[in-house]
């Protein structure tokens, strides 16, 4: 009998947003799965620490997920990552892949999962709250009210069309492209927040543009908010 694979969302950094239904699964799981090489360094496994002290109890396996744009490179880490996972669940193991955010929103763990389950095992995704929505909140604001759209961007590309759009802007993983960002919207006629590592250790907020640095770090994202 094969095992089950569970790719769980563990929100942005604070503990507390881990959900009911997360850290039941992660309780009930044989294996736990993180993006790194060494599972207790990494901050989907700090995170479900600070709700579960016990999780170092768990059969833990790291799985190593470059920062690369190199397709070879990012394809055979892939495989190399579904080819262990997949043993596991070969042995009849249910794994909790624990994931910053919400699993379906840019994460690198979609790319294991649609892996997997080509292969025919069972999987599962378990929603977290994503980290523009945990950003927001800390803001006391909303994102978009009425009749505004909503723009979800990978900053990591090009952003110069993206901000022309109308309605709410949503810049994820903006940290490398801070300064080319910040040129870009000057003169911009909107409510600007940059929010860096929202709910761990070193949470920065700034309003506005003159405020935001030049240089950030990978967990920074910046709303830009069209005025009513």
């Amino acid at each position: 009998m094969t095992g089950k694979l569970y790719g769980i969302g563990v929100g942005p950094g604070d503990p507390e947003l881990l959900t009911l239904k997360a850290l039941r699964l992660i309780k009930e799981s044989d294996v736990i799965a993180v993006p790194g090489k060494i599972p207790q360094e990494t901050v989907a496994y700090k995170i479900v620490e600070g709700i579960y002290p016990e999780l170092w109890k768990k059969e833990l396996l790291g799985i190593h997920m470059p920062m690369t744009k190199d397709a070879k490179v990012l394809k055979e880490s892939h495989e190399e990552g579904v080819r262990r996972l997949c043993g596991k669940l070969e042995e009849g193991k249910v794994i909790a892949f624990l994931t910053l955010g919400d699993p379906t929103i840019y994460s690198t763990y979609s790319y294991l999962h649609m892996g997997v389950k080509k292969m025919g095992y069972s999987v599962e995704i378990v929603s977290g709250v994503p980290s523009f929505c945990a950003a927001a909140a800390r803001m006391n604001s909303g994102i978009a009210e009425g009749a505004q759209q909503l723009h979800i961007i990978p900053a990591s590309y090009e952003t110069k069309m993206a901000l022309a759009l109308p309605g709410t802007k949503i810049l994820m993983k903006a940290g490398q492209r801070i300064s080319d960002i910040k040129e870009q919207l000057k003169g911009c006629a909107a409510e600007i927040c940059m929010v860096e590592n929202c709910g761990m250790d070193g949470e920065h907020i700034y309003h506005g543009i003159e405020q935001m640095p030049e240089t950030a770090g990978y967990y920074t994202l910046v709303i830009v908010k069209e005025r009513l």
